[in-house]
């Protein structure tokens, strides 16, 4: 009976979703653990310019583009939605939001930061960044910093520095993830691809991959905002 349950909700879901695309003309395309949408139908010339996305996180598992679109087209004109989905179909907790001019980003920021979406689930919303650090969790807790450059560097290149944090309990141990730092934003984008989950595994261990926020990017308040999108992937 569950996947019964399960099987309907998709269904619903995928009904939705069409409907909005005939509404908007926009379309989708799943790939590598993320799901877009976008960009308009009648949009000629280059992507907007930098400053024009923001990140958005603290989402409910089961909201989906047909719930977030119609929030976020209020305050601009949305030029593409990247979801980011797991294997179940669910969203993982966080999206990025490309509007057509910084102006739109900002003001997105000022008036849907914090926003209800759900009865007491408050989303958090704050400017996109170009980032060049790689969260990597699932990790084996009994490994090094110096062991996880190594055998990262097996399948990806441009490292810079691995981030790791002792456990609290054990601090020979690791907390069973880390931050990888690359050399540019394309490196890590590299990285993040080839090491999408499903695809390799290190040391015998599903992988977890996302990108981090920055922390030279994003005050302590905005963090407290955002991070429990994260938190889900650490703990």
């Amino acid at each position: 009976m569950a996947g019964v349950r399960e099987c309907d909700f998709q269904n619903d879901v995928n009904t939705r979703l069409l409907a909005m695309a005939r509404r908007t003309g926009y379309s989708f395309m799943q790939t590598n653990g993320q799901r877009k949408y976008g960009p308009p139908p009648h949009w000629k010339g280059p992507p907007p310019p930098k400053g024009s996305e923001v990140f958005v996180g603290r989402l409910p598992r089961d909201i989906y583009e047909d719930e977030l679109v119609p929030i976020f087209e209020k305050v601009g004109t949305i030029y593409e939605v990247r979801l980011m989905m797991d294997f179940s179909g669910s969203n993982r907790g966080f999206a990025f939001i490309q509007f057509t001019t910084p102006r739109e980003a900002d003001r997105a920021i000022r008036e849907l930061d914090n926003y209800e979406v759900r009865p007491r689930r408050y989303i958090g919303v704050v400017k996109s960044v170009d980032n060049c650090r790689l969260f990597v969790g699932g990790l084996p807790k009994n490994k090094s910093k110096q062991e996880i450059a190594d055998e990262l560097s097996k399948h990806v290149e441009g490292i810079t520095d691995v981030i790791l944090y002792s456990s609290v309990v054990d601090k020979t141990k690791n907390r069973g993830f880390a931050f990888v730092e690359f050399q540019n934003h394309r490196a890590a984008a590299m990285a993040r691809r080839k090491l999408i989950p499903g695809h390799l595994q290190l040391w015998n261990y599903e992988i977890q991959i996302d990108w981090a926020i920055p922390e030279q990017d994003v005050d302590e308040e905005t963090m407290s905002k955002v991070i429990t999108g994260f938190l889900f992937l650490i703990f």
